[in-house]
């Protein structure tokens, strides 16, 4: 009703919004026919257009008025703000039934931007294709004076993006040849101020100066992105454009039709680098258009590359440096990848970069495609490039973990190459203490990532190394944060602890000899897996202090899902001896959590369901480990605090502990789980006085009484004590003590559980059926459906043994 409602009042809403637009619309139609279009036209299309803009659904406008705008936009009287607006408007309303635009005829370099722009908008490929060969045409031919290209090669990008299918290789090869000729030959003289037209305008125009490097030196070599003048040519303007849309370009065209030469082939390989080193312009137009602007683009990286050394004069100029940089490097990857030939010179050249920047964290960026390029070409260039990958995971994670956006793509980056990593260098997976600082000081926004990476992270040597990291990822973002906080101390307030003081906060414990290695352990920068994780204890405890801290606690929220990956990982790979030491570890590290309720609640949820998994995998394990197990299923207070992995180890003992999963199973190890299994029961169902009772979860009493039932059903002299405990739970469950701590209905189901049991072992030999099957049987498909309905097995033998009226077994 509610709902209905409020649809009734958005649809009224609505349409008062249109009928006043459609009022609107009939003023700004009246300014746009009228003998002047003023800044009142101009400020009235501006608030039309923020209208359209801001508007979560369409809004129509009367064919009349699109057409107006359209009337407008292509009038050569028009002012270029008015068309401007009119082409923003008609975008917005995309797509429109009512254009009527066409491209074709156009002259004016700059109409035809703003009517490309609306046509583009439309998401129509013909549209796309038309809009395609007109630009190419038009930059084909010698523009007229007064028109410039540099309006159309940001129409050309959208175009490449949108659909580069559009234009032929004809087509292409025509704006290979420009780009190659704007990338090299743009003049190195600074352009020319226009003159304003006042009253004090000089007719004698200055003579315009060289263009000069970021640092104020003149510019002796060609122009760059990273010239520097006060005003620029249409050719430099071009030169800019070009590169902005090289990459893309490259990768849509740059291959079609190349025969590149195999490692192999030195002949093409030196007529090839004979070709790049060609210093001549004639020998270079003789190339074909691709080759050429391959060739042109690579000088220009490399000159970019040469730039780049130089200190800047303005602060912005170093971070435009900095992306020139990145944008250098690579397209660099995309020539060789399209020519391999070109890999040999730009692996010295890159190396020579990697080892001029590798010492300062603000290049961190561009260290990731200077990596990428290795990872890509460095087995045809035989370079070992393992330098620059340790330097890569060891530096940039421990350092600029804290930066979000560089965290974002640096996982990122990983990510994409995770597989390739994987395959040429162990480097990669070593550095997983690392690259899980990203994760545990920016989630939850990383998740995702991790949950793709973490299998490439996972072997046989580092699967229990990440269990314990996984388990310690709060207590890492602690660290971290004593870690920053600690470097934005002053010298005086750094100084060393003294040793024979305990320290009071997580800051002097930082530096404190007593905890100084631990800290150290938990910030690794690689993997160690020689060193004890239970070193850690103490730093948990006094970590403590920072559980609630949000960026914590959101750390701590990622965990459980993370565990769950990580087992289903390693279960494809883990063989018997990883198993039986994962589940030791599962065990001993369900004591060693951070303090944060709820997340010890989830990692326990966690851990209880994948050791029944570990167990299917392996339930040999039960009896190679009955030493941990019995340790473990013996400790009363696993009951209360760890129910869930409590529960589910009591199950596993019944369910494995049997001579039809190991023939190394013996009666006096089933006697000893018994034992052990019924000193429990018996502490937990003990009669007490009426404020000292206790509440156990009814699961692990049901689960308790159910393992011992089957343990006798296996060594049938424990037959008479286990019949002898069941037959006493009446009396516990009726007990007022009991009463009060439990709720009726589990207690019922206590009771009906034991009855159950009860009476299946008044038939020993099928209860030993049911929880002894023979070895050929044990797996049988028969086996699985009798132990997946047990439950129904035990209701039925009640039934049997005590009849109820009208009950006739099927």
């Amino acid at each position: 009703m509610f709902t209905a409602a409020a649809e009734s009042f958005l649809k009224q809403a609505r349409e008062i919004q249109e009928e006043e637009l459609r009022r609107f619309a009939s003023r700004v139609a009246a300014l746009l026919q009228g003998p002047e279009l003023g800044p009142e036209a101009a400020d009235c299309l501006q608030r039309l257009h923020l209208t359209i803009a801001a508007t979560k659904y369409p809004r129509k406008l009367d064919g009349e008025f699109v057409e107006l705008l359209q009337t407008v936009l292509c009038s050569s009287k028009c002012p270029e703000q008015i068309q401007v607006l009119c082409a923003a408007i008609l975008r917005e309303m995309s797509p429109c039934n009512d254009l009527i635009l066409s491209c074709d005829e156009i002259q004016d370099t700059k109409l035809l931007s703003l009517v490309s722009s609306v046509l583009l908008a439309q998401g129509k490929k013909s549209e796309v294709s038309a809009v395609g060969q007109r630009i190419v045409n038009v930059l084909e031919r010698r523009l007229p004076e007064g028109q410039s290209a540099r309006y159309l090669l940001p129409v050309l990008s959208n175009v490449i993006s949108l659909s580069p299918e559009s234009l032929t290789e004809e087509q292409t090869n025509v704006v290979s040849k420009k780009m190659a000729d704007w990338l090299r030959y743009a003049s190195i003289q600074q352009g020319v101020a226009q003159p304003s037209g006042g009253f004090f305008s000089n007719p004698r125009t200055r003579q315009p100066g060289p263009v000069t490097e970021m640092d104020g030196a003149i510019a002796t070599d060609f122009f760059t992105v990273l010239s520097v003048g006060q005003y620029y040519t249409q050719d430099q303007w071009l030169n800019v454009q070009a590169f902005s849309m090289l990459r893309n370009w490259l990768l849509c065209y740059g291959s079609k039709g190349l025969e590149t030469p195999i490692s192999g082939d030195k002949s093409g390989m030196d007529r090839s680098v004979t070709s790049m080193v060609s210093t001549t312009s004639t020998s270079s137009r003789l190339l074909p258009p691709k080759e050429r602007l391959r060739e042109k683009a690579f000088e220009y990286c490399q000159r970019l590359i040469e730039q780049s050394n130089r200190r800047p004069l303005k602060k912005d100029d170093g971070d435009l440096q900095k992306a020139c940089l990145i944008e250098a490097v690579t397209i660099m990857d995309i020539i060789c990848k399209q020519d391999s030939s070109y890999v040999y010179r730009t692996v010295s050249f890159l190396k020579i970069l990697h080892g001029r920047i590798c010492g300062d964290a603000t290049y961190a960026r561009v260290l990731m495609p200077i990596a990428q390029f290795f990872l890509n070409h460095s087995k045809m260039a035989a370079v070992d490039s393992d330098a620059i990958y340790r330097h890569l995971f060891t530096d940039i994670p421990a350092q600029l973990f804290h930066n979000p956006s560089l965290a974002f793509e640096f996982v990122q980056f990983c990510k994409d190459n995770s597989q390739l990593f994987t395959e040429t260098s162990s480097i990669f997976r070593q550095s997983f203490p690392n690259l899980f600082k990203f994760l545990a000081w920016n989630s939850p926004p990383l998740i995702s990532e991790f949950v793709d990476l973490l299998p490439f992270l996972l072997d046989a040597s580092t699967a229990v190394e990440i269990f314990h990291l996984l388990l310690d990822l709060p207590c890492l973002t602690a660290a971290l944060d004593v870690q920053l906080r600690s470097a934005a101390l002053s010298t005086s307030e750094r100084a060393a602890s003294d040793p024979a003081v305990k320290p009071a906060t997580c800051l002097e414990a930082f530096r404190h000899p007593l905890y100084k290695n631990m800290f150290q352990y938990l910030l690794r920068t690689k993997s160690a897996p020689e060193d004890a994780p239970e070193r850690l204890i103490p730093l948990r405890q006094l970590l403590g202090s920072l559980a609630s801290s949000p960026r914590v606690v959101q750390c701590a929220e990622t965990v459980p899902v993370l565990l769950e990956l990580f087992f289903r990982v390693v279960a494809e790979f883990a063989d018997g001896p990883l198993i039986n030491q994962l589940v030791v570890l599962l065990l001993q590290r369900s004591d060693q959590l951070y303090e944060i309720p709820a997340f010890k609640d989830d990692v326990y949820r966690v851990l209880s369901s994948q050791l029944v998994v570990l167990c299917k995998l392996r339930p040999a394990l039960v009896v190679e480990l009955s030493t941990e197990i019995l340790e473990f299923s013996g400790t009363v207070s696993n009951i209360q605090n760890k129910e869930a992995i409590f529960t589910h180890m009591v199950w596993a003992i019944g369910e494995y502990m049997s001579v039809s999963y190991d023939k190394r199973c013996t009666v006096e190890q089933i006697n000893r789980f018994f034992e052990t299994l019924e000193a429990m029961l018996f502490e937990i169902t003990q009669l007490r006085p009426l404020a000292s009772t206790p509440s156990y979860a009814p699961r692990a009493i049901s689960a308790l009484m159910a393992t011992l039932t089957k343990l006798a059903a296996r060594s049938q002299d424990l037959i008479p004590r286990v019949s002898m405990f069941l037959s006493k739970m009446r009396t516990f469950v009726q007990s007022p003590a009991v009463t009060s701590v439990y709720c009726e209905e589990d207690l019922e189901e206590i009771l009906i559980r034991a009855t159950e049991l009860m009476n299946l072992l008044k038939m020993p030999s099928v209860a030993q059926f049911v929880f002894t099957p023979p070895v050929d049987v044990a797996s049988t498909r028969f086996q699985r459906e009798v132990n997946d309905s047990l439950p129904f097995a035990l209701r039925i033998v009640t039934r049997l043994l005590e009849p109820t009226p009208g009950f006739m077994p099927g």
